[in-house]
């Protein structure tokens, strides 16, 4: 598919500003909106920054459809949770761009992984049902498929706790998903890395409760111990269970997306900016990923959490079992949510990525504020950092706050050493020198070159994307490759040419 031109994907974006999104407790549109609301909207819209600057330099605040055409993004959808409610929510761009279809605040994207802190809490509701244990084997309530046994099962059995915590020992990071057409795997296919199956059987190689190890594979068991507990399917379930209690109107787990609901989905967009084929993949591994959802409709799950743990009467779960959710078990995770102790409050909260979307759920606790911002484009999570940078400075949130970096003068004849063609992580990455600039250009992290700032000869940081450069020489000081570092995860690169 041939890439759409810049100019006319940014002025789509400015059209479509008036693609407002609606829900149960914000204004129905943008002239019913209070004059002091919309000026906050306006400093937010205005207010992006990447979560690194140089220091020194001034402070640049950017405007959201301006970095939306930067990271190539063609659509994304926030709600803004305030005192306890959603005080707004808005959706801008198109959800398809072919069709020049805008987003709305029904409009529907892949929750990817924040679809499990959703299935965790239709688990924790069967626990306080007495309809599964949090503890003891896991296969006592397994019937269809068992955990196969080896020596570090015997040893200590994997329970439904650690499989919520990611603490069971258990395969499989995430999943690739199936393109439209494609024969589906049944659930038990997956669980055994089984054609048509295209991930690897879920296995435990490492001992129960001795690490803390992201894995959807140990979702997928939780998917199965849903079902057989409550004797429905996964979809009709958590409907019934989590969505339909939550008032999450607009949302499902069905695999595939129903007819029905197809016309009210975004199309997914890879890093060029090219349409996904047949627009999504989708994902029968349900509780790890599956759910179509809205921003509005995810932020009553926030909402819940908050009325919750505060000992109001919420939908789901009591206040002793959101209280063990919100608890950290290994790692810096609960039971379904990423979580950390701030002083007066707690953060809880969840990314998430399938093929051409991005999304990030947060929320806090006692105060009352969070946020649910979606995206259909893999180079979702840079824009959606800078949008959380805009929320923090304006709602007063501890988190997400500006860094500064230094950077040295860039070095001519250093760079001329440092470009050329790179293989990162199988794809191909791109390092060019122009005189004393440097610039870093990846399929892995969207098509657009990004400028590299020195704090050596051979470390960088980029402003563009949180992500920082080291570069690796051989004996005779030849450079062979590099280190990306993005987050948590570290990703080696070969020089090619």
């Amino acid at each position: 598919m041939k890439k759409p031109a810049l100019l006319p994907f940014a002025t789509l974006l400015l059209c479509s500003l008036a693609a407002q999104a609606e829900s149960a407790s914000t204004p129905a549109s943008v002239e019913h909106t209070p004059p002091a609301l919309q000026a906050r909207i306006a400093r937010v819209e205005q207010g992006l920054s990447t979560r690194v600057v140089v220091k020194g330099s001034a402070q640049r605040k950017m405007a959201l459809t301006q970095r939306m055409a930067f990271h190539q993004v063609p659509a994304v959808s926030i709600a803004l949770i305030n005192d306890g409610r959603v005080e707004w929510a808005r959706a801008y761009g198109m959800a398809d761009s072919a069709s020049q279809r805008p987003a709305t605040a029904s409009t529907l994207f892949q929750a990817a992984s924040v679809s499990k802190p959703v299935s965790a809490l239709g688990a924790l509701r069967l626990v306080e049902q007495g309809k599964l244990a949090l503890d003891g084997d896991a296969n006592r309530q397994l019937d269809a498929w068992k955990i196969p046994q080896n020596e570090f099962t015997r040893q200590t059995p994997v329970s439904l706790r650690m499989l919520l915590n990611h603490s069971a020992g258990t395969t499989v990071h995430g999943y690739m998903g199936y393109a439209q057409g494609q024969k589906l795997p049944t659930l038990l296919q997956i669980l055994d890395g089984v054609a048509p199956a295209n991930s690897a059987p879920v296995r435990v190689d490492i001992a129960p409760h001795s690490a803390w190890r992201y894995s959807g594979g140990g979702y997928s068991i939780v998917q199965l111990m849903m079902s057989e507990a409550s004797a429905q399917p996964f979809d009709v379930y958590m409907k019934s269970a989590v969505l339909d209690p939550l008032g999450m109107v607009h949302s499902t787990f069905a695999v595939p997306l129903p007819q029905n609901l197809r016309k009210q989905a975004a199309t997914a967009y890879d890093g060029s900016g090219r349409a996904i084929a047949g627009q999504w993949h989708d994902y029968p591994e349900s509780a790890a990923a599956g759910l179509w959802t809205t921003p509005g409709d995810l932020a009553n799950v926030v909402l819940d959490v908050q009325r919750s743990e505060a000992g109001k009467p919420s939908g789901i779960l009591s206040r002793n079992m959101t209280t063990a959710m919100l608890t950290r078990g290994l790692g810096e995770y609960g039971l379904g949510f990423f979580v950390e102790r701030l002083g007066d409050r707690t953060s809880f909260g969840h990314s998430g990525g399938t093929a051409g979307f991005r999304a990030q759920l947060y929320g806090y606790t006692r105060t009352g504020q969070g946020v649910v911002v979606m995206t259909n484009s893999d180079n979702g999570t840079a824009l959606i950092d800078e949008i959380l940078c805009s929320i923090a400075a304006e709602y007063g949130w501890p988190e997400f706050g500006v860094v500064e970096k230094a950077a040295i003068a860039g070095d001519a004849a250093v760079n001329q050493q440092l470009a050329g063609d790179y293989q990162l992580a199988n794809q191909p990455a791109h390092i060019v020198a122009d005189g004393e600039r440097l610039y870093f250009q990846g399929d892995m992290f969207g098509a657009q070159r990004m400028e590299l700032f020195a704090e050596s000869k051979n470390a960088f940081f980029m402003t563009a994307q949180d992500m920082a450069i080291r570069f690796e020489r051989d004996g005779d000081g030849a450079v062979v490759g590099f280190a990306l570092t993005r987050g948590a995860n570290t990703y080696p690169a070969a020089k090619t040419r």
